[in-house]
């Protein structure tokens, strides 16, 4: 089942619980936290009192096109989550090493003594008609967004297991379930996860955890925000700007342009505080308008 917020603003405009210390003495972990969502997310729950793990690769990953994130962009999230005088714990690893988010989680604990929240945000983006696809540019994606996923939870689970409590969100997106041209790669890896939370929420009922997917419509963030993507929405044009697809995500639609990464972490603090009350497994959907 999916629960669904058409343009996010019901939760977006719940402004005054950035301030009540909902998540106090709590410890939140956010993987790919060095800018956009990730970085969204660190932030707004920092806001509302928590302390913050946050992990991201910092360096090219292969088959991906854009610019990746640098340990400037994490030295960035630190700063902003310091500057709401929380702490900040910081660590380059690729969600695709089990063993590297594994450090990154006993890092965590051993420095700020607890874990609660947990957000699986780490993801990519590349495009792709299925007939040219390279092997590669599929493992990579799955490896990125439903593997890293895997490995996120299959980290921090045996520490929330022991203390019988825990809130865990997985980043999915609504073209799991729309589809979207050159993107069956991301589409399917998406689409797993959804299916991984909707399992997982089974497994870890009876130990005080519940689990859900966020399922966003596209994001304003660098991972869209780059001209391989402008050519797979407009590929009429020699050069598409980012007005052009824009243009695109915004037809036929209620609300013109793209989310907003702190629209998409004001629904995962709703989802971490039940500020939006949903089954564990469920995920929430910011359509944006999008079907």
């Amino acid at each position: 089942m999916r629960s669904r917020l058409g343009t996010g603003r019901q939760v977006m405009n719940d402004r005054d619980d950035r301030h009540d210390g909902a998540l106090l003495g709590r410890v939140a972990l956010v993987t790919g936290g060095a800018r956009g969502q990730g970085r969204a997310h660190a932030v707004r729950l920092a806001r509302a009192g928590a302390d913050i793990v946050v992990c991201d690769v910092t360096a090219p990953v292969e088959t991906v096109r854009y610019t990746a994130a640098t340990p400037h962009d994490l030295a960035e999230t630190v700063r902003e989550v310091e500057a709401l005088d929380r702490r900040c714990v910081a660590v380059r690893a690729d969600v695709r090493d089990l063993g590297a988010v594994e450090d990154v989680v006993a890092r965590g604990i051993a420095e700020l003594g607890r874990l609660d929240v947990v957000v699986a945000n780490a993801g990519i983006a590349t495009g792709s008609p299925l007939a040219e696809m390279s092997p590669q540019v599929w493992r990579t994606m799955l490896d990125v967004n439903l593997t890293g996923v895997f490995h996120t939870f299959r980290a921090v689970l045996p520490h929330l297991v022991a203390q019988g409590s825990g809130r865990l969100v997985a980043t999915s997106s609504i073209v799991a379930t729309t589809g979207a041209r050159n993107s069956a790669h991301y589409a399917a890896a998406k689409a797993g996860v959804a299916a991984l939370v909707k399992s997982l929420a089974f497994e870890v009922a009876d130990h005080g955890i519940v689990v859900h997917a966020v399922m966003p419509a596209g994001v304003g963030t660098p991972m869209i925000l780059h001209d391989e993507v402008y050519r797979m929405v407009r590929p009429d044009l020699a050069e598409p700007t980012r007005a052009d697809a824009e243009a695109v995500f915004a037809a036929g639609r209620p609300r013109p342009g793209l989310l907003t990464p702190s629209e998409v972490a004001d629904a995962v603090f709703a989802l971490v505080t039940d500020r939006v009350r949903l089954r564990s497994g469920e995920a929430l959907v910011l359509s944006n308008g999008m079907d």
